[in-house]
């Protein structure tokens, strides 16, 4: 029998009120994820549990390293019952840990079954697993709207294909997915296939030598973009560099389309413009601005060369660039082209000194414009998000809260929301049981429904 109880993080009888009244049926809106659209627009049944799983999901390939497993049996050759069984045998011991509780939380709210996940019980929870995709033919809709989810947003890259999202709308589904606008190949000029990822966009765009001609391909995208009901864009940096000149740019792009590559410095010189201006372009087409800072990425450059970007292999920076967020900030503020800008932070040493810059540049009739953006990644934990709130409610504003997203490639980490809405309402329960905040469960009980779910539809504009 499943650990996980109805009373699940809520220590108080008014923690669960406020879930069990106001949020655990409240949809979600999951504003950042990176599900393959064309998976959804296909909504193929799935083969097996593994598939649903454990398949490009590197949050569990990590937890499966650090308990020493082999690579054969997370990426490599192994059957996918041999990977499943490896899992559960590393998930039975890593008590604390987030997947943990993730896991045993979709088991049994996605195929109904109760089993603890371990060793012992490996061998069943393949067999009803697998038994129960069968019978029940799941697939990426059947999940996605299992899961009360109204709108996703997908990531992606500005040369990607825009006619799949043509496509999932029409589809006879009860929820939405819509791009975020993303330009990182673009940004990112030092990468070694830079040219090549220019190349693509000019193949949509038409040729592209100089910056003023970037500049109008990047501004063409994101209206094409705009047109399949794009609201939010996303700029990922390990940190914000200092703002320069289109000269200074231009200088360093031409270098680099000339087939030479370019030093740290003169990356640094074309992000710290380019990042400048795409706000500036998001400001002007009333975009929001996702930016997420403080990712140390590809860190084992060995692994890197085997499997690639994006399987485990990240960590958190401590360089969080404050001073050069702060100048980015003010700049954009003056020039009247700040957009709306949720900054996530995955550092938390830095969350009070992020929060205390977000204060500095609010606006009148935006609730809540500049955001602090939900604990994200390596800190998506218990820890991280009651530290998150705290660090919010001290030198912020709860009631603005855009709350919760997955930041997910797996089909079943929605409840990643409810673990979060659990732990939402257990702070504020807590706070009212030691009479810290008012006791009124029904006003209180809409504040919880505003950060589940009303904040973020209202502030990326989906109502």
């Amino acid at each position: 029998m499943s650990y996980i109880q109805d009373n699940f993080l809520l220590t108080t009888k008014t923690a669960q009120k406020l879930y069990d009244g106001y949020a655990k049926d409240m949809p979600i809106f999951d504003y950042h994820c990176h599900l393959p659209e064309k998976m959804i627009l296909e909504n193929k049944p799935f083969a097996d549990l593994f598939e649903i799983w454990l398949s490009g999901d590197h949050y569990k390939w990590r937890l499966m390293r650090n308990y020493g497993v082999d690579e054969r049996l997370i990426t490599g050759d192994a059957t996918n019952k041999e990977k499943f069984l490896a899992y559960c045998k590393t998930l039975g011991t890593a008590f604390g840990n987030p997947l943990y509780h993730w896991s045993q939380v979709e088991l049994k709210d996605f195929f109904n079954c109760e089993l603890e996940i371990n060793e012992e019980n490996a061998e069943q929870i393949w067999d009803w697993c697998n038994e129960y995709i069968r019978l029940n033919n799941i697939t990426p809709q059947s999940l996605i709207e299992k899961s009360n989810v109204k709108y996703l947003f997908t990531t992606n890259e500005v040369f990607d294909d825009l006619t799949t999202f043509e496509e999932i709308a029409k589809k006879d589904y009860k929820f939405k997915v819509i791009p975020a606008f993303r330009a990182d190949k673009i940004m990112n000029i030092e990468a070694e296939r830079y040219n090549e990822f220019v190349g693509w966009l000019e193949k949509i765009e038409g040729k592209i030598e100089d910056m003023t001609a970037l500049e109008n391909a990047l501004e063409s995208r994101l209206q094409a973009f705009m047109k399949v009901g794009t609201t939010a864009s996303d700029i990922a940096l390990e940190r914000v560099c200092p703002v320069t000149t289109k000269e200074e740019a231009e200088t360093v792009f031409k270098k680099r389309r000339s087939g030479e590559a370019v030093s740290v410095e003169e990356s640094e010189i074309f992000k710290g413009y380019l990042t400048y201006f795409l706000f500036k372009l998001y400001a002007k087409s009333d975009i929001a601005t996702e930016l997420p800072l403080g990712a140390m990425r590809n860190n084992n450059s060995r692994m890197m060369e085997k499997l690639g970007l994006d399987t485990g292999f990240d960590s958190i920076s401590e360089d969080n660039s404050i001073k050069n967020t702060s100048r980015l900030f003010d700049k954009l503020d003056k020039e009247g082209s700040l957009p709306k800008t949720i900054l996530f932070n995955l550092n938390p040493k830095m969350n009070a000194e992020i929060m205390t810059l977000i204060g500095c540049f609010q606006s009148g009739g935006v609730k809540g414009k500049v955001q602090y953006g939900p604990a994200w990644w390596f800190l998506d934990n218990k820890v991280g998000m009651e530290k998150h709130l705290e660090d919010l409610t001290a030198t912020g504003h709860i009631g603005a809260f855009v709350g919760m997203l997955t930041d997910s490639r797996s089909l079943l980490s929605y409840p990643r929301h409810h673990y979060f809405r659990r732990i939402l309402c257990n702070y504020f329960g807590g706070m009212m049981e030691r009479g810290e905040m008012t006791t009124d469960i029904q006003f209180v009980g809409k504040v919880v429904q505003d950060i589940c779910y009303n904040n973020s539809i209202n502030y990326l504009k989906m109502n």
